[in-house]
């Protein structure tokens, strides 16, 4: 999309995104395509860059990304965990397996990765093991929270596949 051709109940959200990553994404250009699709997103996504930290939050998406095979958003999380978070490249691909070197962070992706491949039907053992790590009931809800918003933006980008515009990863499935 052209500027002129954002709805205007878009345009200040859009706008604001392009201004912070200095530009605009097509992703969002396209999603924006809905005000209210897409506003209800930013929302969500203002709200959970407050969950957890920012290296968990990272490597969540990439996580939830390769189980959904969106390769626009691991392109998008694989640059940022690595300008963004600091994560190494080897950890990168370590979250796309649903792990991390760190242990409690480690739990927290495992547990990601089993409710997106469940369906959020996981076991008590699963919401043990989470709970062990040290992570409270409130943050296993942000986990929840973080596995639904990166799920949204990968089901849209599957289905509209929007041109990528960050550095290409080998597609998902393929580590």
């Amino acid at each position: 999309m052209t500027p002129e051709q954002v709805p205007a109940n878009s345009k200040p959200t859009l706008d604001a995104f392009s201004k912070n990553i200095g530009f605009t994404p097509n992703m969002m250009a396209a999603f924006a395509q809905s005000p209210i699709a897409f506003n209800a997103w930013a929302t969500l996504l203002g709200a959970l860059s407050k969950a957890l930290d920012v290296k968990t939050r990272d490597s969540i998406g990439l996580a939830v990304s390769e189980v959904n095979g969106c390769n626009y958003c691991l392109s998008v999380h694989s640059f940022t965990a690595d300008h963004m978070a600091k994560l190494p490249a080897d950890e990168i691909i370590l979250a796309r397996k649903g792990h991390a070197t760190d242990s409690k962070r480690d739990a927290a992706v495992q547990f990601a990765r089993k409710v997106i491949e469940t369906r959020g039907q996981v076991s008590d053992a699963d919401l043990k093991a989470v709970r062990d790590a040290g992570y409270t009931d409130a943050n296993v809800m942000e986990v929840i929270a973080l596995v639904a918003m990166y799920s949204l933006t990968n089901f849209f980008n599957n289905v509209f596949d929007p041109e990528k515009d960050f550095p290409a990863v080998p597609p998902a499935g393929s580590i």
